[in-house]
């Protein structure tokens, strides 16, 4: 047998990025001249004699009040996100999870009060915390729960629901339910090569650089598509004609599925998708009560994400097992409470 056969693997290493690489957020221009535009567009529009028209004017105050209503808790979330990736070990987490399945995959849920993030945060956290060993259903369990029931998400749902306590519970019991059912499921059903390439995430510099660097990754980011589902919110109700909109929202399976699939479509991040939730008043409470479920399992800049960090047989996988079970815990869910 040669030596190479039967030398033992060396332990995986973090390498240190190339020098003079520029930071993943400073790739993301398209986002920065959407967001500059629609923002300038909807300050100036009442002064611009092309855009002084009252279906242009109704889009800007609907896409204004989203945009500044959820900005706030946008802020706050990636600000917590960047605390949480440089202050926060990973080890944290995975001491506070026994090692018995049934009994992490729900304390990983849990977790995700205690540790709250946006989903752009939670994906290289559950990648760092699989590549060192930890439960793959349990770390999976985490990055579904942390930016669907963390304060910043229950409140800001509660303040775009005024008066309406019972859309947050039904919002922190379906999202909670969602995680635990897809860690459970990919605990019975999940192979342990689906997730062997998760690689965790190579963080370089002090802990306030890497706090800056995330947060204003995850700000540029999530602030872009929040402009993105603001503006499309907005066009719904301006552009779309009443009645197409009263035929997608009047059946209870079809408003179900438009909201399940402008979730995955739009991105809207988790701290600010209950204010474009709220704007849709023309749709079931139960029907956006999926969007805001779904939303934070998976989208399309989370499922890329996922590809990236875990591989794309992963994500091919995971993706519409998180799908279908947010959209089934959500609807039963609302059904029940709303």
């Amino acid at each position: 047998m040669t030596e190479t056969a039967t030398r033992a693997p060396e332990p995986f290493r973090e390498t240190p990025p190339q020098p003079g690489r520029r930071p993943a957020w400073r790739k993301l221009p398209l986002l920065e001249l959407i967001l500059l535009g629609l923002v300038l567009a909807a300050t100036l529009g009442p002064d611009l004699p092309l855009l002084n028209r009252p279906a242009v004017q109704t889009f800007t105050t609907i896409f204004v009040s989203i945009t500044v209503a959820a900005l706030p808790f946008l802020v706050l979330g990636v600000s917590i996100s960047g605390a949480i990736a440089a202050f926060v070990p990973p080890r944290v987490l995975e001491r506070a999870l026994p090692r018995r399945p049934a009994l992490a995959v729900p304390t990983a849920g849990i977790a995700g009060v205690l540790l709250p993030g946006c989903e752009c945060g939670s994906v290289p956290i559950a990648g760092r915390l699989v590549a060192r060993g930890t439960l793959p259903a349990a770390a999976l369990t985490f990055l579904l729960s942390a930016p669907a029931i963390n304060p910043v998400v229950l409140i800001s749902t509660a303040i775009a629901f005024p008066g309406r306590p019972e859309v947050v519970l039904a919002r922190f019991l379906a999202s909670l339910a969602t995680a635990v059912v897809v860690g459970l499921v990919w605990q019975r059903f999940g192979r342990t090569a689906w997730t062997a390439s998760a690689r965790p995430v190579i963080e370089d510099g002090t802990k306030w650089q890497i706090f800056r660097a995330t947060m204003v990754h995850d700000f540029m980011q999530a602030g872009g598509f929040l402009v993105v589902g603001a503006a499309a919110a907005a066009t719904l109700q301006v552009v779309v004609p009443r009645n197409v909109v009263d035929t997608l929202a009047g059946s209870g399976g079809t408003a179900i599925a438009t909201m399940a699939l402008l979730a995955v479509i739009l991105s809207i991040c988790s701290e600010a998708d209950a204010f474009v939730a709220a704007s849709l008043t023309q749709f079931s409470m139960t029907s956006r009560l999926v969007l805001m479920v779904v939303g934070p399992a998976v989208d399309l800049k989370l499922v890329a994400m996922q590809a990236g960090t875990f591989g794309t047989p992963f994500a091919l996988r995971f993706a519409p097992l998180a799908f279908a079970v947010a959209v089934i815990s959500a609807t039963v869910v609302g059904m029940v409470l709303l």
